[in-house]
């Protein structure tokens, strides 16, 4: 076993094929340093000269030599992967996310290994049922965004010293780290929106119903209209999918007595709708409808849209996340944090002036 793991630490195939192969050795050789700084040097993080890092660069371009990332997790134990599992990638929300998430791993020698949970209902099985395969890659840490986890679930990666953070959902198990926006509070700004703007009529079209972001929202939103003495004058899942909110938008205006003002529980869902009230039901928004969004997604600022909506702070999202992960295996300590990031209301044209 030691000898097949000094095989793959040294030995790395470089150059064109039949010419042989270069090993950390001889990258020391011609470095002019030990073979222990050559392999700091191709460590993430681990401590170097500039001096003896810019030698050692030097001769391992000449050569042609390529670390093998392999052989160091067999060494070291550490794979410096993080697995990022997510149901969907349709809503902007989470390729943005994902993009930042790997962009601030990176600046700290990690990379993302990307999981898609088919099961779109954030079903604590089909969670489980992917773990082996996540698992399997000797990941250092793992991230869940728009998907759930079982208790088991939890319990297992903490046995193992994986630590998990859930992104942008909340989960009744102690073990895993939490990173969400203030939900409430967004869903409470968007009724406060609508009602400042006059409407009376109000209806609410919901993600998936056993989403925690859908259920605080609309509970933020609820109490706000309860304290103005308001009831919800419509609601519809559209299950965070456009063509359903689009559909489920068509079937609430075809109804005799109509919303005049629509909260929707994310901005992909609210281009739906504003294609819906615009396309096929001949509607003007915001004179006819007004509608607010939640994200604040590239696509909200569009001019086709112009959406009115809640923006939740990716950029704090994805830092604190990583952070949480950072922390917990540098420490070997996975003690479960909370984070709540503020949100804030940004005003666009789907909603009449004051």
């Amino acid at each position: 076993m030691h000898c097949e793991l000094r095989t793959m630490t040294d030995s790395v195939k470089a150059g064109p094929p039949g010419i042989g192969q270069t090993t950390l050795a001889d990258v020391a050789a011609l470095a002019g340093v030990s073979t222990s700084a050559v392999s700091r040097t191709f460590t993430p993080g681990a401590s170097v000269a500039k001096k003896t890092r810019a030698l050692v660069l030097d001769a391992a371009k000449n050569l042609g030599y390529r670390p093998n990332a392999i052989a160091r997790t067999l060494s070291t134990r550490k794979s410096r992967i993080i697995g990022v599992v997510v149901s969907y990638l349709h809503n902007q929300f989470y390729p943005t996310v994902i993009e930042r998430l790997s962009q601030l791993l990176q600046a700290h020698g990690y990379h993302v290994l990307l999981f898609i949970n088919s099961d779109t209902s954030s079903s604590d099985e089909e969670m489980d049922a992917l773990l082996p395969d996540i698992l399997q890659y000797q990941v250092d840490g793992i991230v869940l965004a728009s998907t759930m986890m079982s208790s088991k679930l939890a319990t297992h990666c903490r046995s193992v010293g994986i630590p998990v953070v859930l992104f942008n959902r909340v989960a009744p198990v102690k073990e895993a780290s939490t990173v969400t926006s203030d939900n409430y509070e967004g869903g409470r700004l968007a009724a406060q929106i609508l009602l400042e703007r006059g409407a009376r009529r109000i209806g609410f079209i919901s993600g998936l119903e056993d989403s925690s972001t859908t259920q605080d929202r609309e509970r933020g939103f609820l109490d706000e209209l309860t304290r103005h003495h308001k009831r919800l004058f419509a609601r519809i899942s559209g299950e965070y999918d456009f063509t359903l909110a689009r559909a489920a938008t068509c079937e609430i205006f075809h109804r005799s007595k109509r919303p005049d003002a629509l909260f929707v529980a994310n901005d992909h869902m609210a281009f739906a709708v504003i294609d819906a009230l615009r396309i096929d039901c001949g509607l003007d928004v915001p004179k006819d409808v007004q509608v607010v969004g939640f994200d604040n997604v590239p696509q909200a600022a569009w001019g086709g849209y112009q959406l009115t909506t809640i923006e939740q702070d990716s950029e704090q999202m994805a830092r604190a996340t990583v952070a949480i992960l950072l922390k917990h295996i540098e420490s070997g300590i996975a003690v479960p944090q909370r984070v709540v990031t503020p949100v804030r209301a940004i005003m666009r044209a789907t909603t009449l002036s004051i």
